[in-house]
């Protein structure tokens, strides 16, 4: 039968929730609140769970959790659910992360990933000492910390003269665990440029998509393929980020997305806005993450409004079926109130796209048109 969607969550280790808005937030970035919410997403049809990695306040952000420690907390606390971490290349070695991912992987029976982010905050880089690389450049390293990673994780002996790494003659044991769904740790990537895209094709196992329209995803979908094709791998699977508004009603739904952006924290998000695209404008044509998005769009810092999981249950399991027919293998879920939120999920939306998806594999909605953008 045909893989069915699967599904992650924004983990909420970083102080001020998933929209940068004064409404409330019934959420909190402490861990006894989020290993209460691990266990109630894995009995709640969630596959995935992704720690963010910010290393200093910003834009509404003022603490943070380290996302690889709290990423094992998670896993120990949990017995099904994978989290994946998210790192930085230039503030990790990819030897220290990959003896980390190891231990990782072992202590939680094969369920740690990690997401290699390549930077859109120049200040922490600074901040921190470190330099900070054009935008095509970051791409670069991040292929090159990818390819290193996964030498480590497969290889003895391993050997690199990278521009930004250097391996000598260097064993990793234990290594991860490897089994038949997957030979190391899963590596996920995120960034909507050109680079990015063929970076993913080239390297990556999973590529994830800031928030998307239909449009959108295809195009990224196609060139994503293309470069894998180019490079004679598999393609790798595709992530789609969106933020979810479920409620009973449409006209429910609409108002909380209407008083979200009507309370936005204008000061935050603008900055957020400015640092982002100056982030994403060095790349070589112009497509860098967040060129295009308005200050709605920037509310919800990665776009999770423009997937346009907002409405009622059916309306939202319409949507993502949709987007699984047009090559989306996972959805990352931010939510406003995760505990209720999550469990609303797993009741009322998750049996619905189950039910459609069992219609597609029996050929019944093969022909039914995806709904409008």
């Amino acid at each position: 039968m045909p893989t069915p969607v699967q599904f992650a969550y924004w983990v909420p280790n970083v102080s001020g929730g998933l929209v940068t808005s004064t409404i409330e937030q019934r959420t909190d970035w402490g861990y006894d609140y989020n290993r209460e919410l691990a266990v109630l997403a894995e009995n709640n049809g969630f596959d995935y769970a992704l720690s963010q990695v910010r290393y200093m306040a910003s834009y509404g952000a003022e603490y943070q959790h380290e996302s690889t420690a709290f990423s094992l907390a998670l896993l120990l606390a949990t017995e099904r659910l994978k989290v994946i971490a998210a790192v930085h290349p230039g503030l990790w070695h990819p030897g220290v992360l990959a003896k980390f991912g190891a231990t990782a992987d072992h202590l939680s029976k094969g369920r740690f990933a990690v997401n290699v982010v390549s930077g859109w905050f120049k200040g922490e880089f600074t901040a921190l000492g470190e330099p900070w690389l054009e935008h095509d450049e970051r791409y670069r390293r991040s292929e090159e910390f990818i390819r290193a990673l996964r030498q480590l994780w497969t290889e003895d002996h391993t050997e690199l003269a990278g521009d930004f790494y250097r391996l000598r003659d260097f064993t990793l044991k234990p290594k991860p665990l490897n089994t038949p769904e997957r030979p190391h740790p899963e590596i996920f990537q995120g960034g909507n440029s050109t680079a990015a895209r063929a970076m993913a094709g080239r390297v990556s196992d999973w590529y994830f998509s800031n928030g998307k329209d239909f449009a959108g995803v295809t195009e990224q979908v196609d060139d994503v393929r293309k470069s894998a094709a180019e490079a004679g791998r598999s393609a790798p699977k595709f992530g789609l980020n969106g933020f979810l508004i479920a409620r009973d009603t449409e006209a429910e739904a609409r108002e909380t997305l209407r008083e979200i952006v009507a309370r936005a924290d204008t000061d935050a998000v603008e900055g957020f806005g400015a640092a982002a695209k100056q982030a994403g404008r060095s790349a070589a044509d112009g497509k860098g993450m967040w060129q295009d998005s308005s200050f709605e769009d920037l509310v919800q810092y990665n776009d999770g409004f423009r997937t346009g999981l907002i409405g009622t249950p059916e309306q939202i399991a319409e949507r993502i079926v949709a987007y699984k027919k047009l090559g989306v293998d996972l959805l990352l879920l931010g939510f406003l109130h995760y505990h209720e939120e999550v469990k609303y999920f797993g009741r009322q939306v998750l049996p619905l796209v189950r039910e459609l998806e069992g219609q597609l594999d029996h050929g019944e909605a093969e022909s039914a048109p995806v709904p409008a953008a």
